[in-house]
């Protein structure tokens, strides 16, 4: 089974979560400015990022529209943010309508909790690596 974790981070929040997952997932997280397309088919693929001035980032929306269905089974979700899961409904909504599976439990992460989310997060990267095999 091949897992992939991509982000999109301007503050280190989002990046420290998926490192989190990642790790738990027995993988590495990618930043999505330094791989713009997965290179290879995946059969679940982390994607996060976090609302800036309550917006989904533009880079991450670009990144979740140009995926191809062909290249990922299925989706797992993952945001940080002080409040809004808009990023999440939004990513969803993309990924649907492209026909592509999306979990619908996701993982959230308050910006002010981070360090004491980052175990829950890499828990939740290990229960998807035990699910799927």
């Amino acid at each position: 089974m091949t897992i992939a974790v991509r982000y999109y981070s301007r503050l280190g929040n989002t990046k420290t979560i998926a490192q989190a997952i990642a790790k738990g997932a027995n993988t590495s997280a990618i930043f999505i400015m330094d791989e713009p397309e997965l290179p290879e088919h995946v059969d679940l693929l982390f994607l996060g990022g976090a609302p800036y001035a309550d917006i989904m980032s533009k880079h991450l929306r670009e990144y979740a529209e140009n995926i191809k269905p062909e290249m990922v089974s299925k989706v797992a979700l993952f945001t940080t943010s002080n409040w809004s899961r808009r990023t999440v409904h939004a990513l969803r909504k993309i990924l649907k309508n492209k026909g592509i599976e999306v979990e619908e439990k996701y993982f959230y992460a308050h910006m002010l909790r981070i360090k004491a989310r980052t175990p829950a997060a890499e828990e939740f990267g290990k229960q998807h690596l035990e699910t799927e095999k």
